[in-house]
């Protein structure tokens, strides 16, 4: 029975309508993403959805760009996008009870007043926190951009301020950015057109340094206050002034929790999530994060989820963290973590079919084989990926790891490469590092605990440079190989004549694009969240 093997779950895939038979072997047709995901926002989620439940972050941030009209430069577009036009819809309904419920709040006396945050809220950061800092936050250079007045307006809001301001309503500013960048910031938002924001009525927060100290309005549990205890309780000191607040808007939950408003508008802002608690004794569930998301891989579904359907980035972070036992350093825990017992229980119950059909096939003369992936496959590549990297993958910086041979051994794989071996199987390594790096992943496979790998059995990819070039068994739609091309190509190469004669009885990979292609009997994918190489 041919089985294909992702996470914890077997898939039985014997029915023919599942596969299309080669020549003693199967083409499994379902070798895909999910697509579906339960998330927590805040990161516990890692701790049981496995790792094929987690949203990959690669497939996240192309999402994101989809969402943003950003063709992969980090910027986004500021004509049209499926951001622009969510923001639209949701002003436009705005607009349109700006007057009555001006007339409404009048007629009861009341001094009417909107709140509005500023970051992502009046001014737009999305090519600063992608373009910049590549969705990696620095205070520092955001410091840069603040007193630069770089930011543009948030779709549909400068109409929607101003609009509220010459109806009548009072307009205020509440903000995270500090006193020492009220002035730019107020330069901005002139800048880009909003006319009622005045110094008196925009509020930041206070640096404890000279003159700018916490005020008396304001009381906090601890030392540092909450996002919510700063901006619920500068909203009471709004409202003891006189006014009532009839709409309260901002981009992160924490923008509207803790009341002090008639009615509170959340903005879609998959970029960065901002969480805080909740004032002591109160319960808003409804000011919360989504937890159901649908997403393809491919990152199309930006055009069609809205802002709050994606996975918010940081969440998936977080999420990524848990399941690797990382504490926020960007270093995985290497003793244990929901993802070391994934991967435990994986290669447990793969083990004595593997050994079986090894043994067997040994015995039967079908030289019988197992080909590794390298990068998180046999090598765990997290703590650069993080660490190091912080999920923006820079190949310069992945050839000093390699030469240096800094990876661990991903976790159980050197016990399945072994028992494999020690059952009949040759290991042959098939990789996307190229051929410059053959010598030092050999030398960081048999570092950690592999014994089976040799430099005739283990593939690397050609540089195209002296005599590294593409091997005449690999034939490409292009001049760009891609990965599936390459790696089906190889596999089939290993079980010809010219390549040993081999048969493949399992194909172990932490990517789809590992498995996809044939020639194998059997085809396993090992969990991995931190990218996806499509």
């Amino acid at each position: 029975m041919l089985a294909l093997v992702v996470g914890f779950g077997v898939v039985n895939a014997s029915a023919a309508s599942a596969w299309d038979p080669g020549p003693g072997h199967g083409q499994q047709q379902q070798l895909a993403p999910r697509t579906s995901f339960t998330m927590a926002a805040d990161g516990s989620s890692g701790a049981t959805a496995g790792g094929e439940g987690i949203p990959n972050i690669d497939s996240v941030k192309k999402t994101i760009a989809t969402y943003y009209g950003d063709p992969g430069t980090g910027i986004a577009d500021k004509t049209a996008s499926p951001y622009i036009s969510e923001m639209s819809t949701i002003i436009a309904g705005e607009t349109a009870k700006l007057q009555a419920e001006y007339a409404a709040a009048k007629a009861k006396g009341q001094k009417p007043a909107i709140v509005f945050d500023a970051d992502d809220t009046t001014l737009w950061t999305y090519d600063m926190e992608v373009a910049d800092m590549h969705f990696t936050f620095n205070p520092a250079e955001q410091d840069v951009w603040v007193q630069d007045q770089r930011f543009p307006a948030t779709p549909a809001m400068v109409a929607f301020v101003n609009k509220a301001a010459a109806i009548g309503f009072t307009v205020f500013g509440l903000t995270g950015r500090n006193d020492n960048q009220k002035a730019a910031t107020l330069g901005n938002l002139s800048k880009v057109g909003y006319t009622p924001f005045t110094a008196a009525n925009f509020y930041t927060k206070w640096t404890g340094v000279g003159a700018s100290q916490q005020p008396s309005y304001i009381t906090c549990a601890a030392a540092a206050c909450t996002t919510v205890e700063y901006k619920a309780l500068t909203r009471k000191h709004i409202q003891d002034l006189g006014y009532t607040i009839d709409l309260n808007v901002g981009d992160q939950w924490s923008d509207l929790q803790g009341g002090y408003a008639q009615r509170a508008l959340k903005l879609p802002n998959p970029t960065y999530y901002l969480p805080s608690p909740d004032l002591p004794g109160v319960n808003e569930p409804t000011l919360a994060p989504r937890t159901h998301f649908s997403m393809a891989p491919d990152g199309t579904s930006g055009a069609t989820a809205g802002g709050e359907g994606i996975p918010n980035i940081d969440s998936v972070k977080k999420t990524i963290a848990t399941y690797y036992g990382d504490p926020g350093t960007g270093i995985a825990n290497k003793t244990d973590s929901p993802y070391i017992r994934e991967m435990r229980s994986l290669v447990l119950r793969q083990l004595p079919v593997l050994a079986a059909t090894c043994f067997v096939e040994k015995k039967l003369h079908k030289n019988p084989a197992i080909v590794l992936d390298a990068d998180d496959t046999t090598l765990w590549t997290y703590d650069m990926e993080v660490a190091d990297m912080h999920f923006t993958f820079n190949p310069a910086e992945q050839d000093v790891w390699v030469q240096d041979q800094r990876f661990p051994a991903t976790p159980s794989m050197t016990t399945l490469a072994t028992v494999a071996q020690k059952s009949g199987c040759t290991l042959i390594g098939l990789t996307g590092r190229n051929d410059d790096q053959k010598a030092a992943t050999l030398g960081n496979l048999a570092k950690v605990g592999y014994t089976g790998f040799t430099a005739p059995n283990y593939y690397t990819k050609w540089t195209g440079v002296g005599a590294s070039q593409q091997p005449s068994y690999i034939t490409c739609a292009t001049a760009k190989c891609t990965t599936i091309e390459y790696k089906s190509q190889t596999r089939k190469h290993v079980e010809s004549a010219a390549g040993g004669k081999y048969d493949i009885v399992a194909n172990y990979g932490d990517q789809f694009s590992d498995l996809i292609g044939g020639s194998a009997d059997r085809a396993v994918k090992l969990p991995n969240p931190t990218y996806y190489l499509p």
